[in-house]
């Protein structure tokens, strides 16, 4: 059932991310278009992946976007000499990214608690500087990655000069796009959105079903208790090793269609708020269950993409039936939570969750579905009494 509810929230999503007419005032809020749609699915999976590490073992890392990063620039080269079909991109991305997680745990898991998450955070550091200056032949530096028409890719045709070459999936182009009309609603659906969705909806599934397997009890014993763990004589390294490579694949898989979607590629992507962001993510939709980690990073990049483009004129231009000095007083007072500010109205709502909502966005849900059958239950009851004291009389 949570499989097909994320499968109808991925098949509808320009839709309900539509809800208000083009053209109107509140269409400020629509997040219907496919750079967003694609970058909700897109780093879902990236919170998918590192929920099963943070989530099962309560391991936390803070490099995860390192992954991220080797898996972009392992597929874009993959553009570059080999083709554009996606496909051996993202396979690349995701072996390239689990080796280099493979490596990079198999050091950091020597430790635990903050030494393991300072370990990962400096191996994402590293890996960003050597990105942005060392390995500069290879990552581009500082102006980073794209693909050009004369790329030497060994399986394509030779691309006309000055033509851009576009990623694909078997030669359906990935930003090819077909608009909806119903009336003053415009939907667009995207070619690259659908397929990074079934793409998610794959490794949502592959979540279940290791969350649900011994493999999955297995670390949630490691969560639990580790030095019971180790009392049964059972050793949790190659468990915590598994569950961190696979996480990294998961990174990996994002980055490959990170490229996909935007075919070019920096060393931002590996910096430290990067990482910060999937923990926030995965904390926020409630770390530990399946679909928290989905919720978290679509609020988040809402925030990002939403709120932050509020600026004053817009604000101004909501608040223009009040009269003048009440309307700069109220714009005053909201325009420091919105537009280059729309990270202290994210913290706020952290910090809320945090401390009302432990189990994060995930909890909130569960508190108002008790709430509603509590309530039923209760006007059942009463429908039940009020029943039988007429059968009495």
């Amino acid at each position: 059932m949570l499989l097909l509810f994320v499968a109808a929230l991925i098949l509808f999503a320009p839709f309900l991310l539509n809800p208000f007419p083009a053209g109107s005032a509140m269409a400020q809020f629509n997040a219907g278009y496919p750079d967003l749609m694609q970058r909700f699915v897109i780093f879902g999976i990236f919170a998918i992946g590192f929920n099963i590490l943070f989530g099962l073992t309560g391991y936390l890392s803070f490099g995860h976007a390192a992954f991220l990063g080797v898996g972009s620039y392992a597929g874009i080269w993959m553009m570059k000499l080999l083709t554009l079909n996606v496909i051996p991109a993202i396979v690349a991305s995701v072996v390239v990214a689990g080796l280099f997680s493979l490596v990079v745990g198999f050091i950091s898991l020597r430790r635990s608690g903050i030494y393991f998450s300072i370990l990962t955070l400096a191996f994402a550091m590293m890996s960003y500087a050597l990105a942005y200056s060392v390995l500069t032949p290879i990552t581009g530096g500082e102006t980073g990655l794209q693909l050009k028409y004369f790329d030497p890719r060994v399986l394509d045709a030779p691309l006309e000069a000055g033509v851009t070459p576009r990623a694909n999936l078997f030669g359906i182009d990935m930003q090819a796009s077909t608009n909806m009309r119903f009336g003053a609603w415009i939907f667009t659906l995207n070619a690259g959105y659908y397929i990074a969705g079934v793409v998610m909806l794959i490794a949502f599934y592959l979540s279940i079903r290791l969350f649900r397997s011994p493999f999955g009890m297995m670390l949630r014993a490691v969560k639990s208790n580790q030095n019971r763990l180790n009392y049964t004589g059972i050793s949790p390294k190659p468990y915590t090793l598994a569950a961190f490579v696979i996480s990294g694949m998961y990174a990996g898989l994002a980055g490959g269609l990170l490229v996909a979607m935007d075919t070019q590629v920096g060393a931002e992507r590996m910096f430290w708020t990067a990482s910060g962001e999937v923990v926030l993510m995965t904390i926020l939709g409630g770390a530990g269950t399946l679909i928290g980690p989905v919720l978290g990073s679509g609020f988040i990049k809402y925030f990002e993409n939403i709120v932050s483009k509020i600026n004053e004129s817009t604000l101004n231009a909501w608040f223009s039936f009040l009269p003048d000095g009440l309307q700069d007083v109220v714009v005053a007072i909201i325009y420091p939570f919105v537009g280059k500010g729309w990270h202290l109205t994210l913290g706020l709502l952290f910090m809320a969750v945090v401390i009302f909502l432990p189990g994060g966005l995930v909890q909130g849900g569960q508190k108002l579905v008790t709430v509603f059958r509590r309530d039923r239950k209760s006007a059942d009851a009463e429908k039940a009494a009020a029943e039988q004291r007429q059968t009495q009389e």
